[in-house]
C-alpha cells in the first residue's frame, strides 16, 4: 500500500500559550493531513523532558509531556479561564519555543486546574480511578519520581540521599505520605495529558490519518526507569553504571561520542522475557498506530564506554539482543504488521554492519532511506534507484538539515549531480526542494514522509535539531495560519501523481 506522510513535531504546532499541544490547532493541521491526500503524520517522542528540553533524554519512557495539555480544552471544562491563562507569560517569539518561561508558568496553570479537579470530582472520578489502575505499572513510580525530584531542586536521582536513591522501603513509604498532594497533581496532569491525545488520536483516525510515534532506544540517566528498574540496566550494587552508551572513535571524531546514557542488561531482561521492553511496547501502542523505534541497531550491536570515562575512546562493542527479541516481543504483541500495514520503522542510519542489516531482514521491519545522503556518494545505499518497497523515504529527518539549508551546503559537483539524477534545471533553489520532494514520492519505497519544513522550503530557521550543538534546538514553531488551501492542493496532486492517497 503506497502512502504518505509529514512529519510535524507536536511542539511545532502554533498555540496561544508558547508550545504546540492538544489545541483546535492540532485538529486543524489533521484536517490539513487529509486535505492533502496524506495518511500518516509522524510526531516526535512525546515523553516530559528534562534539562536539554530533548525528547530523546525523557523523564520517562512511558509518561507524555504535560506542556501538551491544552489550556483550551482545561478552560472548556471549567477547570481554567481565559484570564489565567492570558496572564501567564509563555514567551512572545510565535516561531519559537521558550522553554525557561514555559517551565516557570506552566505548571502554574496545571496546579490551578489539578485544585478544581479536585474541588469539583475529587479523586475518584470513575475515568481517573480506571486510568491509574490502568497504568500503575509506570505512573506511581513517575510520578514519585516526578515529586522527588522537585523536592530535591530539579536534582536526578543519582543526587539524592541514599535511602531514596536506592528506594528503601520505609523511605519510600515516608515520601509517598508527605507528597501525597504532588503525586496526585502529577497524576492528574498524565490522565489530562493521556485524556486529550486519545481525543485527538480518535478524530485523526475519523479521518483516515494514523499516527507514527518515535521512542528513543536508550532512556536518560535522570529517568523514573533508571531509578525504579536498576535490574534492566548494567549498574552496580550501588546503582551506579558500570558502563554507558557511545559511539567508537571514526573520520568525524578521533575520540568517538559519549552519550552517558545507561546501557540495558539484555542477559537478565531476556530471563524477564524482556517483560521492561514488552511493557515499553504496549505502552506506545496504547499512543501511537505506528512505532519509529530510534538506534535500532542498538538490538544488534552497542557500544559500552567504563563509566566515568572523559571519552569513548575504551568502549568496546558487544553483541545485543538481537532477533531473540523480536520474536518475543511478536509473540507477546503481534505489533510487527496489521491489516492496515506497518506497526514499527527502524531508525537504522549510520553505520551499516552485516548483523543489524541481516536483523533488518529477519524482523521485516522497514528501515529508513534519506535522499538528503544519496547525493553526497557516488554509490550511496541511499540512491533511489537502490530503494526496494519495504522501506520509508524521507527528504531529511529531524536531525537532518532543511533540504533549502542542505542546497546551499553540499558543493557544485554534489548539486550537479543532484540535478542530472532528478532532471532538473531549477536554479531556484525553492522549485529544486519541491523536485526533491517529487523523487520521494517517486519512489518505490511503500512510505514516503516528508517534514513540513520541506514542503514551506524554510532555511535554517526551521531547524529542529543540530546534533552534538546545545541551545536553539527543540524550538521551531510554525507560524499561525501558514498552512494554505494551495499548499494542501500542491501535495494531494504528488500523492494522486504516485499513487499514494489512501485507500
Amino acid at each position: 500500500m503506497r502512502e504518505s506522510g509529514i512529519l510535524f513535531p507536536i511542539f511545532s504546532l502554533p498555540s496561544k500559550f508558547g508550545v504546540g499541544c492538544f489545541s483546535r490547532e492540532a485538529y486543524e493541521f489533521i484536517d490539513f493531513l487529509a486535505q492533502s491526500g496524506q495518511g500518516y503524520w509522524q510526531i516526535l517522542p512525546v515523553g516530559p523532558t528534562g534539562y536539554g528540553d530533548s525528547p530523546y533524554q525523557p523523564l520517562s519512557a512511558f509518561a507524555g509531556n504535560p506542556y501538551f495539555i491544552s489550556p483550551e480544552s482545561l478552560i472548556e471544562e471549567g477547570l481554567l479561564t481565559w484570564d489565567e491563562c492570558n496572564g501567564l507569560d509563555f514567551g512572545g517569539n510565535v516561531e519559537r519555543v521558550d522553554y525557561g518561561r514555559l517551565f516557570e508558568n506552566r505548571k502554574v496553570l496545571l496546579r490551578k486546574a489539578f485544585a478544581r479537579f479536585v474541588e469539583r470530582d475529587g479523586m475518584n472520578s470513575e475515568a481517573f480511578s480506571t486510568f491509574i489502575k490502568k497504568e500503575a505499572f509506570w505512573l506511581d513510580d513517575y510520578c514519585l519520581y516526578m515529586a522527588l525530584k522537585n523536592r530535591n531542586d530539579g536534582k536526578g536521582q543519582a543526587d539524592w540521599e541514599d535511602d531514596l536513591r536506592l528506594r528503601k522501603a520505609a523511605a519510600l513509604d515516608t515520601a509517598r505520605t508527605e507528597l501525597a498532594d504532588d503525586l496526585d497533581f502529577f497524576r492528574f496532569c498524565q490522565f489530562k495529558f493521556d485524556e486529550q491525545w486519545q481525543k485527538l488520536r480518535k478524530y485523526a483516525s475519523e479521518k483516515k490519518i494514523k499516527i507514527i510515534g518515535d521512542i528513543p532506544f536508550y532512556v536518560s540517566m535522570d529517568s523514573a526507569d533508571v531509578w525504579a528498574h536498576p535490574e534492566a540496566f548494567l549498574m552496580d550494587k550501588d546503582r551506579v553504571p558500570t558502563v554507558v552508551a557511545g559511539c567508537p572513535p571514526d573520520a568525524f571524531s578521533s575520540t568517538g561520542q559519549l552519550w552517558g546514557n545507561p546501557i540495558y542488561d539484555w542477559t537478565t531482561l531476556k530471563k524477564s522475557g524482556y517483560d521492561w521492553w514488552i511493557k515499553r511496547m504496549r505502552r506506545s501502542y496504547e499512543l501511537y498506530d505506528v512505532v519509529r523505534i530510534d538506534h535500532f541497531h542498538g538490538f544488534s550491536d552497542y557500544y559500552a564506554v567504563p563509566y566515568g570515562d572523559e571519552t569513548a575512546v575504551n568502549g568496546k562493542s558487544c553483541k545485543g539482543p538481537g532477533y531473540d527479541f523480536f520474536k518475543v516481543l511478536e509473540k507477546e504483541t503481534g505489533v510487527f504488521y496489521s491489516e492496515d500495514g506497518i506497526r514499527i520503522i527502524a531508525e537504522d542510519l549510520g553505520t551499516v554492519t552485516e548483523e543489524n542489516q541481516k536483523l533488518l531482514e529477519d524482523t521485516g521491519i522497514p528501515g529508513m532511506k534519506i535522499l538528503q545522503y544519496a547525493f553526497t556518494s557516488w554509490d550511496s545505499i541511499y540512491m533511489p534507484y537502490r530503494h526496494i518497497a519495504d522501506c520509508v523515504v524521507y527528504t531529511g529527518t529531524h536531525d537532518n538539515m532543511t533540504c533549502r539549508t542542505w542546497l546551499d551546503a553540499i558543493n557544485y559537483g554534489e548539486r550537479d549531480f543532484l540535478r542530472r539524477y532528478l532532471n532538473s534545471m531549477n536554479s531556484d533553489y525553492g522549485a529544486l526542494v519541491w523536485d526533491m520532494i517529487r523523487e520521494c514520492y517517486r519512489s518505490v519505497a511503500d512510505l514516503c514522509i516528508i517534514p513540513l519544513q520541506d514542503y514551506l522550503v524554510l532555511g535554517n530557521e526551521g531547524r529542529i535539531n543540530t546534533p552534538g550543538a546545545a541551545g536553539d534546538n527543540w524550538q521551531w514553531r510554525l507560524r499561525p495560519g501558514f498552512l494554505s488551501q494551495d499548499l494542501a492542493r500542491s501535495i494531494r496532486l504528488l500523492c494522486e501523481t504516485y499513487g499514494r492517497i489512501p485507500k
